[in-house]
């Protein structure tokens, strides 16, 4: 059975498989995070409007755009989340165990910007040193900002 597929596989080529694979695999939203860091090593942390009122509090993060490099959606959710800029760095975790999410995450640098939170979706910004977290920040970026990442 398996020599019979390979062949029909084999056959196929092109767009017919590309079409076969979309139809049998699972579609993933991808979300992208940044652990921004100011030259005194503080993290950004937002209290997000959207988020559950019990973990409010989290790293700038976003939904990859389609065909848009990882690194490019750090820079782009920062700056539309808080006016800010930043140099995306190392990435630090990339997890698929959620339904349909993959998470991403990056190191990234203040590098410039002026703070102006986007009232639509976030409520508060803060710089924060690794010692002085906000209740009701989300564990994931907890770990994160701790170092505690899964690559």
């Amino acid at each position: 059975m398996k020599r019979l597929a390979a062949g029909i596989w084999r056959r196929l080529r092109g767009r017919a498989q590309w079409r076969i694979l979309w139809l049998a695999h699972a579609k993933f939203v991808v979300g992208v995070t940044g652990v921004v860091r100011d030259d005194q090593g503080r993290v950004l942390l937002l209290r997000h409007r959207l988020w559950s009122p019990r973990h409010p509090w989290g790293l700038p993060t976003g939904c990859a755009a389609a065909g848009e490099a990882f690194p490019d959606t750090v820079v782009r959710e920062v700056k539309e989340e808080t006016g800010l800029d930043v140099e995306p760095g190392r990435l630090v975790r990339l997890n698929s165990g959620y339904r349909l999410r993959v998470e991403v995450a990056y190191e990234a640098r203040l590098v410039g910007g002026e703070l102006r939170i986007d009232p639509f979706e976030i409520l508060e910004a803060r710089w924060c040193t690794p010692d002085e977290l906000p209740e009701g920040l989300q564990e994931s970026h907890r770990e994160l900002i701790h170092g505690e990442a899964v690559v």
